[in-house]
């Protein structure tokens, strides 16, 4: 099976290897001309010297999965395949969408008889050798189409993917998982804050993220994210306390006033990412590395 990825940063370039490895022919497009050569001479994805060559190099009906910054990138990226992909062909936008922003595109794409799928997409870094946790919305046929594509992303065939429902459905659950995501890592964060400043226990925090790992109701991969970070440096001094939002906690805050649904905790989180602009605390050095562990977003170092 052929199908075309544009866009190989972190995690466009690991999907790409991850497919080549279970034998799916991948092209590959990506402005950066020297990382798509360095990535088809380690992996053996094709490399398309535009757009219109990666389409040219697809069979019929051609796949391509977008790995792309939301908003303007995404969105012109897809305009530029409405005119160049025919019907029948698939669009696939992994990136973090908006789920409106997938709608207008699905439809769009509707018009010219080519399908699309939103593809909310979990994993990080860590994707390449544990595969992806999938959310997609598409129609039924284009669910049928790409599933072993989803397979094969996925920590396995039987697990790790979900049709969830019609077009925008996935980037709409992949919203929401990350307005989560943002919740239990500030509670990770505050609780191995208020024991750090305890001076009347002289508390081990490493020792103690570690013996949560094990047995205790709060485990978790970002429990095991923090415990790794704690043994390198257990009072991370070296951290700067910023902890940069993406979009989509935003986004999840905004969904909850608008359907007038309280999500305190959800958007609270958000707010403490907001404060941590201005904060030096413990909290937010565990919640930038947190997001490095899981994502390989780059923290802030100090230098004071």
């Amino acid at each position: 099976m052929k199908i075309g990825m544009i866009g190989l940063g972190k995690m466009g370039g690991n999907m790409a290897t991850r497919l080549r490895r279970q034998g799916f022919d991948v092209i590959g497009y990506d402005r950066d001309a020297a990382a798509l050569q360095r990535l088809s001479r380690e992996t053996g994805v094709g490399a398309a010297a535009s757009v219109g060559d990666l389409a040219d190099q697809l069979g019929t009906p051609r796949i391509i999965w977008l790995m792309l910054p939301s908003g303007a990138p995404t969105s012109s990226q897809v305009a530029e395949l409405a005119q160049l992909l025919s019907p029948g062909d698939v669009v696939v936008d992994g990136g973090n969408s908006h789920y409106r922003d997938s709608q207008r595109h699905g439809a769009l794409l509707e018009e010219k008889g080519i399908g699309f799928m939103d593809a909310g997409t979990s994993g990080g870094i860590w994707g390449l050798e544990n595969g992806y946790c999938l959310m997609v919305g598409a129609s039924p046929a284009v669910a049928a189409q790409l599933e072993p594509v989803l397979k094969a992303l996925a920590p396995a065939p039987d697990r790790g993917w979900a049709h969830v429902g019609p077009v925008g459905s996935g980037h709409f659950v992949k919203m929401i998982h990350n307005g989560i995501e943002y919740g239990m890592m500030q509670a990770l964060a505050e609780g191995f804050s208020l024991m750090e400043n305890k001076q009347e226990f002289p508390l081990d925090l490493a020792k103690i993220s570690e013996l949560w790992r094990h047995g205790s109701v709060v485990r978790s991969w970002l429990l095991d994210l923090s415990a790794q970070a704690l043994q390198n440096d257990s009072h991370l001094e070296g951290i700067a306390p910023v902890v940069a939002d993406s979009g989509e906690g935003r986004w999840t805050a905004i969904e909850a006033v608008e359907q007038g649904l309280p999500a305190p905790i959800l958007t609270l989180a958000l707010y403490m990412r907001f404060q941590s602009q201005d904060s030096h605390g413990f909290a937010p050095r565990l919640l930038a590395l947190m997001r490095q562990g899981f994502g390989g977003h780059a923290v802030q170092v100090r230098h004071d």
